[in-house]
């Protein structure tokens, strides 16, 4: 459930022959009227390019963004960094004030808990008076969280893990299915809230929820408690997103009457144009879970802040503009924020690794949901073969998308290939991928380009090869491709089917070798290389005193103390 969010949030413009005319108002403000606004916007975002940074342009004509119901011109300072030290002294200071108690409440999926928790265990790290609960939600039973919980609650005395019930037997087939489950546990989130209300030792300060948990918001006002959001995405994505609820929450749906599947759009999160084929959603808009989606994005406007796994040299475009709109929740970069335990670690593999010559291994891996077509793993082994670079690939066995298939890979790789590659590669079933990027023999990273792999790619400066399949990762490939050039991409066109009604797409080996021999050029190709490790010194520098990170994580902590003061 890596960051599933499968819907299209755009701007569109209402426009009769180049002439503006004022937005409909669209329906009552529900997650019901807004998949039919949503459905509309599809239709109708059809357009010619749209030239625009704190404007849009069409023909003749600009306007700006607070003509559709948006505010991109108000320069309101959010965060002042001038009282950082002031605030450390205070915050480590847990003798002055009384204690005080952070409740996180991640998504029901391993990369969100592990989100959460890290970034947890950085306020405490840099705030003496604070204790943490984190409460884990779990469809189903999964050792990988139970194996990294149980190490963590062991690790800090203020930090406390509570395990919410887990339904007994199989998931249901219903594609809503996580959503449902994580719905049904308000009552045992409100127990445990009030609970903590009671404790005569802290003061509970509010909660942390995730993108996909914003029904408790409604917990927190029960209690007359503050909440803020911890995303695990990006700040570009997370604008997209928050441009799109603007427009249903403020009832404006401009639109043009010319209609395109082609189309560009400048928007201030980015600073190039972005291809239409690169937004999120633009084949599931009616995928049962967009409503979902949907529904919890839209409360966004109700939280104090925003809490983002992201830092400001990576998304600068993006986090000033989010800042810069005074209607926005205030948003803290406080990231990378990665797995720090070692739970992940596979001894067979390092052992590999170890045998083979520094940067001369190219790692595949494309994530928990990355259940490739069995034509485009025959096309991927084709590509290695024809390359003959050494090779490390976490394959997953082609099944029900989005199911966790059988570990089995055999059957579903071209005759011989094993046997053929055995001096070169290594296929594994699953992959310690922190570890395996941080080792020095691996020197670029084919990637499906979730946020988290992206991060761990900066954080250990190793190139990617751009391979996104679903969800917000063809815009976070275009981010680290076309915005930044520190990737190549292999496709940006490829779009996993989870309905099962369209035909497979592929993508060709030639175009796969390609990507692949740019990316492990011992002159380093396009020059993605020096870049990612540009971008490296700057993500550990974010981290350091006085970083940018490291000043918007003091801000946060000093914001939720005088929250509940």
């Amino acid at each position: 459930m890596e960051a599933s969010f499968c819907f299209q949030p755009e701007i569109s413009l209402h426009s009769t022959n180049n002439k503006f005319s004022r937005p409909k108002v669209m329906g009552r403000n529900t997650a019901a009227s807004a998949i039919d606004i949503f459905r509309t916007a599809i239709d109708r975002f059809r357009t010619r390019r749209i030239a625009a940074k704190s404007w849009l342009k069409f023909g003749n004509s600009v306007r700006p963004f607070s003509y559709f119901g948006l505010n991109f011109h108000s320069k309101a300072p959010r965060i002042d960094f001038s009282r950082v030290k002031e605030l450390d002294d205070d915050i480590h200071n847990k003798n002055t004030m009384k204690q005080i108690e952070v409740v996180f409440i991640p998504g029901a999926a391993l990369s969100h808990i592990v989100g959460a928790v890290e970034t947890a265990k950085l306020l405490l790290e840099r705030a003496e008076r604070v204790s943490i609960t984190v409460v884990i939600m779990k469809p189903f039973k999964d050792m990988k969280v139970d194996t990294y919980t149980e190490k963590i609650s062991s690790s800090n005395p203020r930090l406390r893990i509570i395990n919410l019930p887990t339904p007994d037997g199989p998931p249901t087939p219903s594609p809503t299915f996580v959503f449902d489950y994580m719905e049904s546990r308000l009552p045992h989130v409100r127990e445990i809230v009030s609970q903590l209300m009671e404790k005569s030792t802290s003061q509970l300060a509010g909660l942390v929820l995730d993108l996909f948990t914003t029904n408790f918001i409604d917990v927190a006002g029960e209690f007359g408690l503050p909440s803020y959001v911890f995303s695990t995405c990006g700040a570009c994505y997370l604008g997209m997103s928050w441009n799109f609820i603007s427009l249903i929450n403020g009832h404006h749906l401009p639109e043009l009457d010319s209609r395109s599947d082609d189309f560009e759009l400048s928007v201030p999160y980015f600073s190039v144009p972005v291809p239409s084929k690169v937004l999120p959603g633009r084949n599931c808009e009616d995928h049962p879970t967009t409503k979902c989606i949907l529904k919890c994005l839209m409360r966004l406007s109700e939280v104090k802040g925003i809490v983002v796994n992201t830092f400001y040299d990576l998304e600068p475009y993006a986090i000033d503009s989010l800042m810069s709109d005074v209607k926005a929740p205030k948003v803290y970069a406080v990231g990378p924020v990665l797995n720090s335990s070692s739970v992940d670690d596979d001894d067979d593999v390092k052992k590999w690794l170890d045998n083979q010559p520094e940067k001369s291994v190219i790692f595949l891996s494309f994530g928990t949901m990355g259940c490739l077509d069995e034509a485009q793993v025959r096309e991927i082994a084709l590509a290695l073969e024809k390359c003959g670079y050494r090779f490390l690939w976490c394959l997953r066995n082609p099944g029900i998308p989005g199911v966790p298939p059988p570990p089995t890979t055999s059957q579903v790789l071209p005759e011989g290939f094993l046997e053929r590659t055995k001096g070169i590669g290594k296929v594994i079933e699953w992959a310690p991928q922190k570890a395996v990027l941080a080792h020095p023999a691996v020197g670029g990273f084919v990637s499906h380009c979730g946020w988290n792999s992206t991060l761990e790619s900066v954080w250990y400066g190793v190139p990617i090869a751009a391979f996104p399949l679903f969800a917000e990762q063809h815009l976070n490939a275009f981010q680290i491709v076309t915005e930044l050039g520190m990737a190549e991409a292999i496709t940006l066109d490829y779009q996993m089917d989870f309905t099962g009604e369209k035909p497979p797409q592929i993508a060709g080996w030639e175009e796969i070798a390609a990507a692949i021999r740019r990316l492990m050029a011992v002159d380093g190709g396009s020059g993605v290389r020096d870049k990612v490790k540009d971008m490296q010194k700057k993500a550990r520098a974010a981290f350091q005193e006085g970083g940018s990170s490291y000043k918007a994580l003091s801000v946060f902590i000093e914001d939720v103390i005088r929250n509940i003061s």
